[in-house]
């Protein structure tokens, strides 16, 4: 296993619960998104499941359950996630699953279930799955992992023990992503950083997809909206196909620089320090009071954006309210 620095404190705590003969009966491990929460837990799941584990709780590499474990068919390992991207883990998953734990685990050691994202529980499997933690089956070992861990009921977490997995200090996220990709420029990483809300793997995607430059491009039709040079809506219908983009985010992170920039808020407080040339400019050009409205709206659609709002007509709107308030002399 391959630890990332901001990883080496809780994988401690877990080799802890192994070494020390407690390992509870349901984990909880959360922390925002791009952190490695399923790493760690995949790990602490092939330690417990090892048949000659080192004794520093690392599985051995070369047991049977650790070759099982390698071609993703132990038996004793479990993973429940939501059966589409983006839907709730249901009630009949959550049956299955329980039907499935009555039965024995088919190795000595341990059967282990990792279940993420565990917010994705509907009220109905959330009730389920609660019956089972009540009355869990022996040598079952049950690790939900969160990015949102309010958002599971109360009942829930209150038979979990909890690991929190906290982000790393900018530095470091700048120093791994530069040592990953040595041609990233400081600036360059530090935006990556920036946009991923301090979030280390989401930030080497963004990087490995190219995502700064498809925000500079969407930037620059923030700009060309401002300049009258490209009408909303056609905009609005390009946006709606860049399905992997962040874009509601980014716009936000736009309206919240523009109004810092009026406050004369120092560069290292930007998300997009890089642009910050550009959106001085704009907020010169615009009414404060406006683009609060602006901001507004925004906070509005991102209620609404895991709904089944229309995407494009949530981006013409935001984008013709823009183009009413820019003054076009950017």
């Amino acid at each position: 296993m391959t630890l990332q620095p901001w990883q080496k404190h809780s994988w401690q705590q877990l080799q802890d619960y192994i070494t020390q003969d407690r390992v509870p009966q349901a984990l909880l491990i959360s922390g925002d998104k791009g952190l490695g929460k399923v790493q760690l837990a995949t790990q602490f799941a092939n330690s417990l499941l090892c048949i000659n584990p080192t004794k520093d709780a690392v599985n051995c590499g070369c047991c049977t359950s650790c070759h099982l474990l390698k071609a993703h068919t132990h038996p004793d390992l479990i993973k429940i996630s939501p059966e589409e991207v983006g839907k709730n883990i249901t009630i009949n998953q959550i049956r299955q699953l329980v039907s499935l734990l009555s039965l024995k685990p088919q190795f000595d050691r341990y059967r282990v279930v990792i279940l993420h994202p565990a917010e994705q529980l509907n009220n109905a499997s959330a009730n389920a799955f609660l019956k089972y933690l009540e009355e869990p089956t022996e040598r079952t070992i049950l690790i939900l992992v969160t990015d949102s861990a309010s958002r599971l009921p109360a009942t829930i977490l209150s038979r979990c023990q909890k690991l929190s997995i906290s982000k790393p200090d900018k530095l470091t996220t700048i120093n791994w992503l530069r040592n990953l990709n040595p041609k990233l420029t400081g600036t360059e990483a530090e935006v990556l950083h920036q946009l991923s809300l301090g979030s280390p793997f989401e930030a080497h995607h963004y990087d490995i997809t190219n995502m700064i430059s498809t925000r500079n491009d969407c930037f620059n039709a923030w700009l060309d909206i401002a300049q009258r040079s490209q009408h909303p809506i056609v905009i609005a219908e390009n946006w709606n196909k860049l399905t992997d983009a962040p874009l509601l985010f980014w716009i936000t992170t736009w309206v919240v620089d523009m109004i810092r920039c009026k406050h004369q808020a120092p560069t290292k407080l930007l998300y997009n320090p890089d642009l910050q040339k550009s959106l001085s400019s704009l907020v010169k050009s615009t009414n404060i009071k406006e683009i609060y409205k602006l901001y507004d709206l925004i906070l509005n659609c991102r209620l609404k954006i895991d709904t089944q709002i229309n995407k494009q007509s949530m981006f013409e709107e935001i984008l013709i309210t823009w183009l009413e308030i820019s003054k076009g002399n950017v």
